[in-house]
């Protein structure tokens, strides 16, 4: 079967509760996760699920995410509380295993922590952070030309990449509080990174 036939349900449930460019945005981010897990072997269906719900959260009232978060139990840190919006990941990954039915944890994980990223990320959850951010329907970031061609060729660079980027506009924003995760991410492949070039050259 057609892995966007498996998933017709969802993406109609999906398709329902979004804004039209929220959805034409969803429906990138998982067709470009697709192409990524084909590049990086991951597996398609995954990275297409994880895609199509990726936002399935993002477009409930910011005060309604708040309350959500606290009828939940989910933690909310300081950035989200100054930016309730951040909720969406983490009410995403809920509700992708409670109305959804999505019992694979690591496409769970993958919801959770598109939108911040983490250290240390997994396959699945590094294909859904870069999708996110280089579908053919995003075109405000800078340098996306040069980002969406790196994706391809080296996916834990461009993770830093687009975390090193994503600090910097936040931070140019007046009152924008920034996630330490991101710092994390920006940290964590950082190092990685320098301690992968160090085993090169010792190589």
């Amino acid at each position: 079967m057609i892995i966007s036939e498996k998933y017709a349900d969802i993406k109609k449930t999906v398709k329902r509760e979004l804004s039209r460019e929220r959805y034409q945005h969803t429906l990138g981010v998982a067709y470009t996760a697709c192409c990524l897990a084909m590049r990086y072997g991951e597996d398609m269906e995954r990275a297409y699920l994880a895609g199509i719900l990726h936002d399935c959260a993002k477009e409930i009232p910011d005060d309604e995410k708040v309350e959500l978060a606290k009828k939940y139990r989910l933690p909310v840190n300081e950035a989200e509380k100054q930016n309730p919006s951040l909720l969406h990941s983490k009410l995403g990954a809920y509700l992708a295993e409670a109305r959804f039915h999505v019992k694979d944890a690591g496409i769970r994980r993958a919801i959770l922590v598109h939108t911040t990223g983490r250290p240390d990320m997994d396959l699945l959850e590094k294909i859904i952070f870069v999708a996110d951010y280089i579908e053919p329907n995003r075109d405000r970031a800078e340098n996306l030309s040069e980002i969406r061609a790196l994706a391809f060729q080296d996916l834990d660079r461009t993770v830093l990449r687009i975390a090193e980027d994503t600090l910097k506009y936040v931070r140019s924003k007046d009152k924008a509080a920034v996630d330490p995760n991101t710092e994390a991410v920006v940290n964590w492949y950082r190092k990685a990174l320098k301690a992968g070039k160090k085993e090169e050259k010792g190589n």
